[in-house]
């Protein structure tokens, strides 16, 4: 038993199912959990008394008692422990991080305003996290045996981190692996970004190529594992947000080879944590 799996619960409906996945997770790495909860009064420049502070506090506690019960009836075997910090709870969950081999979020807590579609600790968690973040979706399969994963591939070290997460899991699941790289042909382009004595399909050839040399050694860790690679000329989000409608798991790397330094995220990461259809793992690069 290596390091626990940290899950934030908060008491939502979406941290319950965050909740539900951890555990599972636990169970097929033989691991333990660690369920964390955040509190914090919500006016920091306004006085308060200790006695309002200790309400609020022992509120919290009962939240997060309440989400080890909710592991310990789901799970008997899996060891879990308590862990509630004041805090905002993206910096509560990321230097709780620290020590957790991975963390499992829902996709929004009891924060934020209705409409939102991601919360902000689904998105500043994976963009800092110093490990893998799974963000479960509402409509979320449920994990286990038979597991489809789908991951995209674009060379960047996170990609290629990606790649070998998503091995793990299927691995571990009993499952397959779905390696998506999308090409962008931009050889017979009209216009201004047209590219004169351009042999497109010999570009096209030589990064299938250096695709497929890129992941073929992560592929040999795994032997027993069913890895369908497609190379396709299409955009990224839409080619992975497709795939997810029947994926167990969609993994990317945090950042791609197009993501502005400016970005917490990458684009496409970013897309697929408001519109993949599946719970959305998302891995640093090494």
């Amino acid at each position: 038993m290596g390091r626990p799996i940290l899950v934030g619960y908060d008491g939502s409906p979406a941290s319950t199912l965050a909740l539900c996945w951890a555990v599972e997770e636990a169970r097929l790495r033989r691991s333990s959990l660690l369920v964390c909860h955040a509190w914090h009064w919500p006016y920091p420049f306004r006085p308060v008394e200790q006695d309002v502070l200790a309400e609020v506090e022992r509120v919290a506690t009962h939240v997060v008692d309440e989400g080890v019960c909710r592991v310990r009836s789901l799970a008997s075997d899996v060891g879990v422990r308590p862990r509630l910090m004041r805090g905002t709870a993206p910096t509560v969950l990321l230097q709780a991080a620290r020590e957790a081999e991975m963390t499992v979020l829902g996709l929004r807590g009891q924060g934020g305003f209705e409409g939102l579609r991601v919360g902000s600790a689904a998105v500043q968690v994976p963009a800092h996290s110093p490990g893998p973040v799974i963000v479960v979706r509402p409509d979320a399969t449920p994990a286990g045996g038979g597991a489809r994963i789908v991951v995209g591939v674009d060379g960047s070290p996170a990609s290629l981190s990606a790649f070998s997460f998503a091995l793990d899991e299927a691995a571990l699941r009993g499952g397959t692996v779905t390696t998506i790289c999308c090409w962008r042909d931009w050889g017979p382009l009209a216009g201004p970004d047209w590219q004169p004595f351009v042999d497109a399909q010999a570009i096209r050839r030589g990064a299938e190529v250096r695709f497929r040399e890129a992941t073929s050694h992560l592929v040999s860790r795994h032997p027993d594992v069913s890895v369908g690679m497609e190379f396709v000329a299409e955009r990224p989000q839409r080619a992975l947000i497709d795939s997810s409608k029947d994926a167990t798991l969609l993994v990317l790397g945090a950042r791609g080879n197009d993501s502005p330094p400016c970005l917490l995220l990458g684009p496409v990461t970013q897309i697929a944590l408001a519109d993949a259809r599946c719970p959305v793992a998302v891995i640093p690069p090494p």
